[in-house]
């Protein structure tokens, strides 16, 4: 993609984050490793017998500001989709995964919450943006936790699990009033954190502009799930990966109960 064109994006996700949310939600690239633990166990009387935690408890448990070290946290109130009804795909199996990017739950359940985590860069600071491609050349994370009833947690990861093998072909994306084609998934190495984790990768057309790609991944601790998918704004079309963050994984994984 051209600078011009990367700049233009750049400053339309200033104005529309939402559709530009869940475009980023979307994205992969070929790179096949997994490192997903089985998502098919069965359950134990003590995972059967799991309570999911409210809405309100799940957002005492989302990262806060000041724990984690270069990362702002904020509330994803503005950014994030406020319910699946606004996340759309042309392929049911696809809907975890869809769902996963936009920090939803990608299971049955309604207690979800979320928020952005992204590099704070302005204590460290020592020139201004040479313009608003720049501006925007920081990794920013859309963290997600939801919790389920019973097995439910297990469910939702196998869910996502059998998605990026249903959609590993792609498919077709709307929300914000907005369409774009998921053209590739793929699993990828992920952290490996929590009870069992899923990491993948997704292409995403760029209007003809060619393909960006995207990272998921999704972690279960008990029957809490939580989703990160991180996206650069200003390597988009570059052919960059915006690498998920091990700090913020591992501080989130570690906030979980």
């Amino acid at each position: 993609m051209k600078r011009s064109s990367r700049v233009r994006m750049g400053a339309t996700v200033a104005v529309s984050a939402l559709s530009l949310a869940l475009i980023t939600g979307c994205g992969g690239e070929s790179d096949t490793s997994n490192d997903s633990k089985d998502t098919e166990s069965s359950s134990s009387p003590t995972q059967a017998a799991a309570k999911a935690l409210s809405a309100a408890e799940l957002e005492k448990l989302l990262l806060a500001q000041g724990e984690v070290k270069g990362y702002k946290v904020t509330s994803g109130d503005d950014t994030l989709p406020k319910s699946k009804t606004e996340v759309k795909t042309d392929k049911a199996e696809c809907d975890p995964l869809a769902w996963a990017t936009a920090a939803l739950a990608p299971g049955d359940t309604d207690a979800n919450a979320s928020n952005n985590v992204a590099e704070d860069k302005a204590s460290t600071a020592t020139a201004q943006p040479e313009d608003i491609a720049d501006a925007f050349n920081i990794n920013m994370t859309f963290v997600g936790l939801s919790s389920y009833e019973g097995d439910g947690a297990e469910k939702a990861m196998k869910a996502v699990s059998d998605g990026v093998s249903a959609c590993s072909g792609g498919y077709g994306l709307a929300t914000g009033g907005e369409n774009s084609k998921v053209t590739k998934v793929a699993s990828v190495k992920g952290s490996g954190l929590g009870d069992e984790s899923v990491a993948f990768a997704e292409d995403v057309d760029m209007d003809g502009e060619g393909t960006a790609t995207f990272h998921t991944e999704v972690v279960r601790k008990g029957n809490t799930i939580a989703t990160f998918y991180t996206v650069n704004f200003a390597a988009l079309g570059t052919g960059e990966v915006a690498e998920i963050p091990a700090a913020v994984v591992e501080a989130q994984v570690a906030k979980l109960k």
